[in-house]
């Protein structure tokens, strides 16, 4: 994208672009593209004012007689400086210079350049030469978790390690025990075509965007919507580059000869695979992951719920049928100002008043859709031959209709661009491109995620809901909310919508957020992840027995990895290096992400 643009180009096609939106669907990423850029008020470019973003402990001239060096190994085409205007980008074009969903100013948060492994001892070579000058590397698969930082580094001028670009291969899908073998760059959309070309019975579990690399997602902790929703449960088998530079396998990888990587993930000995779970112990260069057997069909269906506070009774309807798995899958138990803001259409044309959209002005509009008047809306998806389903959902009607109000919508009723139907494919395994559609609510449309857990009790969830309702009218924000309904616990999806155009909203937004995290964790309830800004107030949360947890995370960190090279600072985990230097934000925020320079390694004159 450019300035001078005066039209989106079309986004890039899977195979031919390894990151690419599989053909079936370039149509509605040419609709969501041109959609945004229409309603995109913000330059396309941002121009630098800071100029090259050289990482702490290091000069420029020394920096860039280093990153030469580097290119002479690797390859001059795989070692990009990163001192050009900033381009945010959208979804299936975006930035791994920055943060495209920016909350602090965008040179806050941006790399010094992006390099590009293409094998196992080429990322090898990339932390040897991190170490040997105490370069910081952020390593990312594809860089699309947006809503959370994307590909942005913690630590400013960081460099990026884009492992997907030229390592993205599918090394293995096995039909028979339903398990593949995947690197970095392979998404969901990449795997699900695979199989599909195969001819292969099996099913891919996928997010509401199916453009994320399946290694990053696992190891975020993310969430899709067939019963096999839990990601990093469905994982098996980790290949890990350490900060020092050594290669290992957890579990079964570790036997030589042993076929049994991807079917059993424990191995002998301690389990290690989750030191590498939302942390910066290690870049993961393989993983294999378990994939749901064809279940002989699936039915997806709808109801509907009339006032907000039934969010207590339904989700204590929901616990024991979801426990029991007559609810089968990760359904979604989705706020309704959702239901008209993933239409596409723009807030403007259902209300132009400041604040939140108030209650009746929402309630006059979802009457004129297909789903009618309510507060919230669950869809859920059910498996196996039809005689199955109907046993169990003739239970979820007789339970769920004990609940005043409640409506079930006949999906025959829906005109096939519901959202219904987008959800109906994902709960079946095929992923989609529908969800990025309510990013059009506002101008310059971004958002963050604001996603803590509580038991599937209704007390707990309607705590949350209050929560973050009387943030989000204290600070002028409509609520996206949705709850993911897991086997015991509920993680809430709050979508925080924002002009990130507009500094004065962007403002708003973090300190609704951070609003949000602390008071939250007074009342006992933590993210399961966040954006990298926040990750430092998230962390602190979890401080049971004087940060006991941290601690040893801190050990671990300066045992791993001693020259505190691999991202420093993410997801709260700061090397010693970087400790006590006033890298960390807390909940009160702060204009800059930079501390107050690094300590020089043991022995070293650096400065």
């Amino acid at each position: 994208m450019s300035t001078s643009a005066t039209s989106p180009s079309t986004p890039p096609v899977y195979p031919a672009a390894y990151s690419g939106i599989p053909e079936r669907l370039l149509h509605k990423a040419v609709r969501e593209k041109s959609r945004l850029w229409e309603n995109q008020s913000k330059e396309f470019q941002t121009p630098r004012k800071r100029g090259l973003a050289v990482p702490a402990g290091i000069g420029r001239t020394e920096f860039v007689k280093a990153l030469d060096e580097l290119s002479q190994s690797l390859g001059k085409d795989h070692v990009v400086l990163n001192d050009q205007p900033l381009e945010d980008g959208w979804y299936m074009e975006h930035p791994n210079t920055h943060d495209a969903f920016m909350i602090m100013d965008e040179e806050e948060t941006v790399s010094s350049a992006c390099v590009y492994p293409g094998s196992v001892p080429e990322v090898q070579l990339v932390v040897a030469w991190a170490n040997k000058h105490l370069v910081p590397l952020y390593p990312i698969s594809m860089g699309r978790n947006l809503g959370y930082g994307g590909a942005a580094p913690r630590v400013r001028g960081s460099v990026i390690v884009d492992m997907g670009k030229r390592m993205n291969k599918i090394l293995d899908i096995n039909p028979d025990d339903c398990t593949c073998l995947v690197e970095p760059g392979v998404s969901f959309y990449a795997l699900y075509e695979e199989i599909q070309k195969r001819g292969y019975k099996i099913w891919v579990d996928t997010p509401d965007l199916g453009g994320g690399s399946i290694i990053g997602n696992t190891l975020e902790h993310g969430v899709g919507y067939t019963p096999y929703g839990d990601h990093w449960g469905a994982h098996s088998g980790l290949e890990v580059v350490l900060p020092t530079g050594e290669l290992f396998r957890t579990g079964m990888g570790a036997l030589p000869g042993s076929d049994a990587w991807q079917t059993f993930p424990y191995g002998f000995g301690p389990v290690s695979d989750g030191i590498f779970s939302q942390s910066n112990f290690g870049i993961v260069t393989k993983m294999g992951m378990a994939l749901m057997p064809d279940p002989g069909g699936c039915e997806t269906f709808l109801y509907t719920f009339q006032h907000e506070d039934d969010l207590l009774l339904l989700v204590d309807t929901v616990r024991p049928l979801r426990i029991a798995n007559i609810l089968e899958n990760v359904a979604q138990i989705r706020h309704a100002t959702i239901e008209i803001a993933v239409s596409g259409k723009r807030r403007t044309e259902f209300y132009d008043g400041t604040g939140p959209i108030p209650a009746e002005v929402l309630q006059g509009h979802l009457e004129k859709t297909p789903i009618g008047r309510c507060n919230w809306v669950y869809y859920g998806t059910q498996y196996g031959p039809e005689k199955i389903r109907k046993y169990k959902l003739d239970i979820i009607h007789q339970e769920f209709m004990k609940i005043p109000g409640a409506k079930r919508i006949d999906p025959q009723s829906l005109p096939k661009d519901h959202y219904f139907w987008s959800r109906a494919k994902i709960a079946g395994g095929q992923p989609d491109f529908e969800e990025l559609s309510y990013l059009n609510w506002v101008p310059n449309g971004g958002h963050l995620g604001f996603s803590p857990v509580s038991p599937t009790r209704g007390s707990d969830v309607l705590k949350l809901w209050k929560i973050a309702k009387e943030r989000h009218d204290q600070y002028g924000i409509d609520l996206f909310m949705t709850f993911c309904v897991g086997l015991r616990e509920l993680h809430m999806i709050n979508l925080v919508v924002y002009d990130r155009g507009s500094p004065e909203r962007r403002k708003a937004v973090e300190k609704c957020m951070r609003s949000m995290i602390d008071d939250a964790a007074k009342s006992g309830y933590g993210e399961y992840r966040t954006h990298l800004l926040f990750q430092d107030q998230v962390a602190r949360t979890y401080n049971w027995n004087d940060n006991a947890l941290m601690k040893f995370n801190e050990k671990l960190k300066d045992a791993l990895d001693p020259n505190g090279i691999l991202a420093p600072g993410r997801c709260g985990i700061w090397p010693e290096r970087y400790r006590g230097r006033g890298w960390e934000i807390g909940k009160d925020g702060r204009e800059t992400s930079e501390g107050q320079g690094v300590r020089p390694p043991a022995g070293s004159t650096r400065l």
